[in-house]
């Protein structure tokens, strides 16, 4: 595996990005159009109506079992990103750093970590440009 940088720190899930979710977008795609090729059936009505719930609900479940993971996740990282600076300064992070901030300050190595969490609570920087100011990457291999 090729060490990990901000080009390629992404996670794409083949089986659910390239598989699970077109195959969900596709059925309820096909869920829609019988629904609406049975408008003036009324013995099909309900089966393609059926039809439209049903495959919207699990695509919602899937979109939200992903969200969940990630905001578990994120309070994680909040965590460590806390003891971790604790760890270095004695003193907790900054409470202006936003979560998505934090998420971004943990690819920064523990040198350049304390300088880019005051500069990121100092100057209101997104979670990307963190990622881009970081010099040394700490990779996180673990993000669902």
């Amino acid at each position: 595996m090729t060490a990990q940088n901000y080009q390629n720190h992404r996670r794409f899930v083949p089986g659910f990005h390239y598989f699970l979710a077109p195959l969900l977008m596709a059925t309820f795609i096909g869920a829609c159009v019988n629904l609406y090729l049975s408008a003036g059936d009324h013995e099909r009505l309900y089966n393609a109506a059926l039809l439209v719930v049903l495959t919207f609900c699990v695509f919602l479940t899937a979109l939200f079992a992903r969200m969940f993971a990630n905001k578990a996740q994120d309070r994680a990282i909040r965590a460590e990103e806390n003891l971790r600076h604790f760890a270095l300064t004695g003193k907790l992070l900054d409470p202006r750093l936003t979560i998505q901030q934090i998420i971004g300050l943990r690819f920064a190595s523990d040198a350049e970590f304390v300088s880019l969490a005051k500069r990121a609570a100092g100057e209101g920087l997104s979670c990307d440009a963190i990622k881009r100011a970081v010099k040394d990457w700490r990779p996180d291999l673990y993000r669902v």
